[in-house]
């Protein structure tokens, strides 16, 4: 016993001298790492700082410029680090770390992955501006004006006064109409003319009565098309271009053109007929009209 515990003494001893000198050996290279990091310190705060201006020049976007620039801040700051370690000759350190940070990001990515869809898709969204906050749009069945687009989803307002959250993956994602980048908007209105009428003194009556609207929109043609034989009347439709700064506004414009093209047709003895339904009590089973009206004659013939 007495003679384990001198050798153990002594090969204690000779890890603890081993590890000084060691350390002595390497004290120039931390002195160096700590430099480095000192300096990708001051590289990171300044890329983030010039990274802000030129971002700021084409997004006005604050949260996808404080992304952009942390990302770059925290990229140099990585870059120092790993110079550091391979200062300190811990080239393994640098590989382990990076194998991790691979499998940690993978788990991360199939684990949040509608999040991280929602999130690039918000990013993308704000460079490529396919909609803008007080744009009209429609998607995923709502149809409003967008309150506010953040990283992770877009707010519109129902024109029924509703909040709707979307997903910014599924507006990135889906088809998606914005009624506010063209400024203008065809109505394509239907209306139906009595069997009896005559189609093309119709036919000029709406479309005087069209071209009479202030709601127009100059140099757009105003047509007019018949589309078939309906059940009581002779179906067209009407196509003219309004400006379009909303939705009130279009359906004013719609309501309007309702109401100018039946009192022209009203004043002029043109009809808009209601739906007719034919009986026909001649199937199996059943009894003609004629046979019916005979009865209801002789019955009453008999009464008398």
């Amino acid at each position: 016993m007495d003679f384990g515990i001198p050798k153990a003494l002594n090969i204690l001893k000779d890890k603890l001298q081993g590890w000084l000198e060691s350390l002595t050996a390497m004290l120039p290279n931390f002195a160096v790492a700590v430099l480095v990091i000192l300096l990708f310190f001051f590289l990171a705060k300044a890329a983030k700082l010039i990274a802000r201006k030129i971002f700021q020049r084409f997004y006005d976007k604050p949260a996808v410029q404080n992304l952009f620039t942390t990302l770059i801040y925290i990229m140099v700051m990585i870059l120092g680090l790993m110079v550091a370690l391979d200062v300190l000759h811990l080239e393994k350190t640098v590989s382990s770390l990076l194998a991790g940070a691979g499998i940690i990001g993978l788990a991360l990515g199939f684990a949040f992955q509608d999040i991280s869809a929602n999130f690039i898709s918000g990013v993308l969204i704000a460079i490529r501006k396919p909609i803008e906050v007080g744009d009209i749009i429609e998607s995923q069945g709502y149809m409003g004006v967008i309150q506010e687009i953040n990283l992770r989803v877009t707010i519109i307002r129902t024109f029924q006064g509703l909040h709707i959250i979307i997903p910014n993956k599924e507006i990135f994602q889906n088809p998606l109409t914005n009624y506010t980048k063209t400024n203008e908007r065809r109505i394509d209105l239907e209306v139906g003319v009595s069997y009896g009428d005559d189609l093309e003194k119709a036919k000029e009556l709406a479309l005087d009565a069209i071209k009479s609207q202030p709601f127009l929109l100059e140099g757009r043609d105003i047509n007019l098309f018949y589309t078939g034989f309906g059940d009581s009347s002779i179906n067209f439709v009407l196509h003219f271009w309004i400006e379009y700064p909303d939705q009130p506004g279009f359906l004013e414009a719609r309501s309007q053109a309702i109401m100018t093209i039946k009192k022209t047709f009203d004043e002029n003895n043109i009809t808009i007929p209601y739906p007719i339904r034919t009986l026909d009590f001649g199937i199996k089973g059943g009894e003609k009209l004629s046979d019916m009206n005979m009865q209801m004659t002789s019955t009453g013939k008999s009464a008398s």
